[in-house]
């Protein structure tokens, strides 16, 4: 599996808007499959595949790719493995890539979040470890 991550177009050749059964024919059948529903009554689909430490979210009347949370450490980001970078490096490269409007938050739970709206990408660290990548449509 290519672990490219393409900003607002998917991961390798999983593309957002892709619908559930073209990801299930690339990837095979999920570990565990998850239903929630949304308040305005939308039901989102969540694919977990522990393989590819990969969790994909669908949503929609006919549910499509919409984000994938991933924290697999051979995911690569411009050609770089992402997960070998710290918290610097990934800003760095970010801004090298024209993607400049960041944030930073910390989390309730203990982590700390670098997210890039116009990228619609976060990066979440424990210290200067990069933990996942969440990044959407």
């Amino acid at each position: 599996m290519d672990y490219s991550i393409n900003i607002k177009k998917g991961l390798g050749d999983i593309t957002f808007g892709m619908p559930v059964e073209d990801v299930v024919a690339l990837l095979g059948e999920a570990e565990e499959v998850e239903c929630m529903d949304n308040a305005v009554d939308e039901t989102t689909t969540i694919l977990h595949y522990d393989d590819g430490m990969l969790t994909l979210f669908f949503e929609g009347e006919n549910p499509v790719l919409e984000c994938i949370d991933m924290s697999d450490d051979t995911a690569t980001l411009f050609g770089e493995n992402v997960f070998d970078l710290g918290e610097k490096e990934i800003v760095q490269l970010m801004v090298k890539n024209n993607y400049f409007e960041q944030d930073a938050d910390e989390e309730a739970w203990g982590e700390r979040r670098i997210s890039f709206g116009e990228g619609n990408i976060d990066f979440f660290f424990d210290k200067d470890e990069l933990l996942a990548v969440v990044f959407g449509s």
